[in-house]
């Protein structure tokens, strides 16, 4: 009790010290990084000349893209595009504001003609475009406050107006400014003549190659001082991102043999009668199997991982591994347990028929606003076009009208020009629901079938090519880790990483037969490969709380984990001398080869140099200045636009060239003949250069914006 009771006594200054240390860390972890309490470039995606792009817009944008397109794109995917787009967005506007570029309102009507004339709400009787009805419809849509109105095969809002608005202007824009680009870009007549010389003037030559290959790599020392000269002189080649460097190795969270073992005999468990004890009769009961179950629909359900599917199913939609098994099984008999991806299977036939390959309907296709291939004429909502098809049923079954007389009613204009019939095998692409009815069904049956065409009445002709079909129960046991494998492989993994901090990652990994697999990352990359996006993996490498040679266990959603070790960092700028010598290496003893076979070549003679170096001179014939590659060489611009500066008869001197040492000859110089007229290749060229203009413009004005790219800090 007197403990108690001075426990009671100092409670608030404990309590008080323990809240003067929480406050101390919070204040602490806000102050290192500033930003928080100043809601500053946290919240500030990039900055674009000037112009922000804030976290809480950028992410609303990129839901809505990611609503759109689904789980077809990872997150950073979909940040990626909506970054590029707001990019690409402010640095065409800034340059728009700059030259005074916009959209007046007279402007903004006609490229709303341009866009809606053909639309039947915009038009008036005579089938021309009412600007008047444009109006009424915009202010219309005003007045909805936010519902939405029919347009075409579109139901639109205001919002959704508007937006659409703003597009189709700033794609004026864009045009009118890359218009004004393109009409500045062309081609000169000289340029025209150089272009046609190009091809039409040849040269004939000899030449002697003395390889770099002639000087053995030994002979030749590159120093890291070499290196580092070579990639200041070669900058760009060499800038690189800021990246980092890890090696991991995986603990896969698989079932063992055990498990799977254990999986097969619970398959074949279900299969007789089960006795079981029942706490509240206090009996034993009789559970019915496999073999004895009246509802083999509910026995699949309760005890299968997949429900039952009461189809009759053609051999093209049996398990491959199973398939020719199944087929050769009469009804009653059992196949399994096998495995068939991540299921291990048990399956019995319970009954057999035959089944139609080929099938010929005709059919009378009512559409509604928003099918799949709808053309604008469509008015028909969902619901009228399914009232629309049901009396055209009824008029076919009370047979108060024939098949053919009502193919007018139908949209699918091919099929009706041979009566409304199509004719198509059971592995057609044709719409599900469509071909479902056209083989599950009888010659004569005649019914609505909706698709996302719309909906169809179709009649069945005649069914042909009848094969073997099953109708199957399958029982189907996920094949997953057990607790305790799952148990093994954190342990495993628990112990390497306790292993890892005394000793050598390589090493252990080794012992324990583990692949180290290494990865390079920069700070907006996601994927591993075969891991899918560990966006958390790359956060961790570049937190500047992490040292090279740190190491962290990762778990990895639907895998298991890896246990990864940072062994590089590399900042932005140039790459350093050991990643850079892999490339850098081969291009400086090339240099250092050449002098040294330059200062051999004291010969000037095609033939005595040859003779001097013990190769053999060479010829090449109708060379051409666009064309590189030089025959017996191989591609050699330096040594072909040598040969051209030379007048005929004329001796190069040394040429360093990509696979060695050239010394050429001009034999002959077979000059072409002038054109009249060079306007069909200066049109040409205009063409070509134009083409390029677009990428070309926005490529120049993003190198030259300035952005402050803040992702990798904010929403990645």
């Amino acid at each position: 009790m007197a403990v108690l009771n001075k426990i009671r006594q100092r409670s608030l200054i404990l309590i008080l010290v323990i809240a003067m240390a929480l406050f101390s860390f919070v204040i602490g972890d806000l102050f290192k990084n500033s930003d928080a309490l100043t809601g500053g470039a946290q919240d500030v995606v990039a900055t674009v000349n000037g112009k922000d792009i804030m976290r809480d817009e950028f992410q609303r944008k990129v839901k809505s893209y990611q609503d759109r397109v689904g789980p077809s794109q990872t997150s950073t995917q979909s940040m990626n595009t909506i970054y590029n787009q707001e990019l690409r967005k402010i640095i065409l506007e800034s340059e728009f504001e700059e030259l005074g570029l916009g959209v007046e309102k007279d402007e903004m009507r006609d490229l709303l003609k341009n866009s809606f004339s053909s639309y039947p709400e915009f038009q008036d009787e005579n089938g021309e475009f009412d600007v008047n009805k444009l109006n009424a419809f915009i202010a219309n849509l005003k007045d909805l406050k936010g519902e939405t109105a029919p347009l075409g095969n579109f139901l639109v809002n205001y919002d959704s107006w508007t937006n659409n608005e703003q597009t189709i202007a700033s794609n004026a824009v864009q045009q009118s400014y890359y218009n004004m680009i393109k009409a500045g870009v062309g081609a000169t007549i000289a340029e025209a003549e150089d272009e046609y010389f190009g091809d039409a003037k040849t040269i004939d030559m000899r030449y002697v190659q003395v390889p770099y290959t002639s000087v053995a790599d030994s002979l030749v020392t590159v120093s890291k001082t070499d290196i580092k000269d070579y990639v200041k002189k070669n900058e760009d080649k060499y800038k690189v991102d800021a990246s980092r460097e890890i090696v991991y190795v995986e603990f896969e969270e698989k079932a063992s043999k055990e498990d799977e073992d254990a999986i097969k005999a619970g398959l074949l468990g279900l299969v007789e009668d089960r006795i079981e004890y029942n706490e509240n009769s206090k009996n034993t009961d009789t559970i019915p199997g496999f073999n004895t179950t009246n509802d083999i629909a509910e026995f699949i359900n309760t005890y299968s991982d997949i429900k039952y599917n009461d189809v009759f199913s053609r051999a093209a939609n049996l398990p491959a591994v199973a398939k020719d098994t199944l087929l050769s099984l009469n009804e009653g008999e059992y196949y399994g347990p096998y495995r068939d991806g991540e299921y291990f299977k048990l399956t019995k036939v319970i009954a057999t028929k035959q089944l139609a390959d080929s099938a010929k309907v005709r059919h009378i296709l009512v559409p509604f606003v928003g099918a799949t291939r709808a053309d604008a004429a469509v008015t028909k909502t969902q619901e009228e076009a399914k009232a629309t098809a049901d009396s055209i049923l009824g008029l076919i079954k009370s047979k108060s009208a024939k098949f053919v007389d009502l193919l007018e009613l139908s949209s699918d204009k091919v099929s009706n020009e041979k009566e409304g019939v199509l004719e198509f095998g059971y592995n057609e692409s044709y719409a599900p629901e469509f071909k479902e009815f056209s083989f599950n069904n009888e010659e004569g049956d005649v019914e609505v079938v909706g698709t996302s065409f719309g909906y169809h009445v179709i009649e069945i002709l005649d069914q042909s090519s009848f094969n073997k079909a099953l109708k199957l129960a399958t029982l189907a046991d996920k094949v997953e880790p057990s607790e305790q494998t799952l148990q093994d492989v954190f342990n495993r993994m628990s112990k390497f990483e306790i292993a890892a901090k005394d000793g050598d990652f390589n090493d252990l990994a080794a012992e324990r037969d583990l692949p180290v697999k290494p990865i390079v990352f920069k700070e907006l990359d996601e994927n591993i490969p075969g891991l899918g996006s560990q966006r958390e993996v790359v956060r961790w490498t570049f937190d500047e709380d992490t040292e090279v040679g740190d190491f962290k266990n990762f778990p990895i959603s639907g895998f298991g984990f890896i246990v990864a070790k940072l062994v590089e960092k590399n900042e932005e700028g140039l790459m350093n001398s050991e990643d850079a010598a892999v490339t850098a290496v081969p291009e400086i003893r090339k240099e250092k080869k050449a002098k040294m076979i330059r200062e051999k070549l004291t010969a000037t003679s095609i033939e005595d140099i040859a003779k001097n170096q013990g190769v053999t001179p060479r010829s090449a014939s109708a060379v051409t200045m666009k064309n590189t590659t030089l025959s017996g060489a191989g591609v050699e611009p330096k040594v072909i636009g040598t040969a051209f500066g030379l007048a005929e008869g004329a001796t190069s001197d040394p040429i360093d060239g990509e696979k060695g040492v050239y010394v050429v000859e001009v034999t002959k110089v077979n000059d072409a003949t002038k054109l009249d007229n060079y306007a069909a290749i200066m049109n040409r060229l205009n063409t070509a250069r134009r083409n390029t203009v677009q990428g070309k413009v926005y490529q120049a004005l993003e190198e030259a914006a300035d952005i402050e790219d803040n992702r990798a800090k904010t929403v990645y």
